[in-house]
């Protein structure tokens, strides 16, 4: 297990969503994160943008990138909490198709070994909206490095095994073409 050295790498378009009410692309330090880690990974940084802490501007945002053919993965950080403005798992889990309840455990594993029983103020959550993944991480620099450096650069790299996200890409769209085919 891990990364298998006999497969070649296969880069992924990446987009990454800020969402906040106070931030700017000037002061992103998550969304920074981020970007230079999908880049240094050899991933393409399909696009960033910010968007305020509003279930529609968030949904417009996502489901702009999920009609893009050219993108494959969208990852957002900030508002995943539980204050008022804490809005993005709302937003994105009805849009979900399929939801990875994996990735929110494996995040909390992960997370509690660091910051203990403070994850539990985190909703961190994934799914599938058509054929394109969707990862919702917390808006701290700390919880996107442990999001993209524990989980994400694994299950987004071809050669890693057991298996991985990429090696079905090409197969995520099955439950649209059975369900238009009815």
């Amino acid at each position: 297990m891990g990364i298998d050295t006999n497969r070649t790498f296969i880069p992924v378009s990446i987009a990454v969503l800020t969402v906040s009410d106070t931030r700017t692309l000037a002061d992103d330090k998550s969304g920074n994160v981020l970007a230079g880690r999908i880049e240094d990974a050899g991933h393409k940084l399909a696009d960033r943008t910010i968007v305020t802490d509003d279930v529609k501007a968030i949904q417009a945002q996502v489901q702009q990138w999920v009609h893009d053919d050219d993108i494959d993965v969208v990852i957002t950080t900030g508002g995943t909490g539980f204050t008022g403005r804490d809005v993005t798992p709302d937003a994105l889990e009805p849009l979900f198709d399929k939801h990875m309840d994996g990735f929110s455990i494996a995040f909390h594993q992960m997370s509690y070994e660091k910051i203990k029983t403070s994850t539990i103020q985190s909703r961190a959550t994934a799914g599938l909206i058509g054929s394109t993944f969707v990862f919702c991480l917390p808006g701290s620099p700390g919880a996107c490095k442990d999001g993209w450096d524990g989980i994400l650069k694994f299950q987004l790299d071809y050669r890693h095994t057991p298996c991985n996200f990429v090696e079905i890409m090409p197969r995520l769209d099955e439950h649209l073409k059975r369900g238009a085919a009815k």
